[in-house]
């Protein structure tokens, strides 16, 4: 009779733990969806951004920036996820009944983090396009300005020689 009974205890406790783990499972997938909706807030920063006349390159940098330490915490959410995942996939498979509320969560979770990259992902594919466009739009301007700077030159040049009198009498005897 003890061992039946310190089987189930290890059952109980071991069901415990895994339900403590699927619990970390689903809250390392909230935050992977908060981190996201953080991304999208700055693509669209980058949006108004490279929407003005002229671009604020330092405020371009630091959102870039800020959405490169962003993806760094995603890395890591993924990584510790999937490490966890892989210690107790088998006791959740095993035992779906038991874990049926954090599945349908983590399956709800995972829904929305697949929307959020999508969004993402054709939000940086428009900023993409627009900070191309600003970039072709300022080698443009660049190479007007050399152009002018280039005639100006010329101009300054051609109009100092047209100023230039030759000495017209002067005498090469001597």
């Amino acid at each position: 009779m003890e061992r039946g009974h310190e089987a189930l205890q290890t059952g109980v406790e071991r069901a415990g733990m895994s339900q403590n783990i699927a619990q970390i499972l689903l809250q390392s997938l909230e935050k992977k969806n908060q981190i996201l909706d953080d991304i999208i807030r700055e693509n669209e920063k980058q949006e108004v951004i490279l929407k003005q006349e002229e671009l604020d390159m330092d405020a371009l940098d630091a959102s870039l920036e800020e959405i490169g330490t962003l993806v760094e915490q995603l890395e890591r959410l993924d990584n510790g996820f999937e490490s966890v995942y892989d210690k107790v996939r088998t006791e959740i498979v095993a035992n779906k009944s038991m874990y049926q509320n954090e599945i349908a969560r983590m399956q709800e979770a995972i829904q929305q983090i697949t929307d959020k990259v999508v969004k993402i992902n054709a939000c940086r594919m428009r900023n993409q396009m627009r900070a191309d466009n600003q970039f072709k739009k300022k080698a443009q301007e660049i190479k007007n300005l050399t152009s002018k700077t280039r005639a100006s030159k010329n101009y300054y040049n051609n109009m100092n020689k047209l100023n230039y009198v030759a000495p017209q009498f002067y005498d090469s005897k001597k």
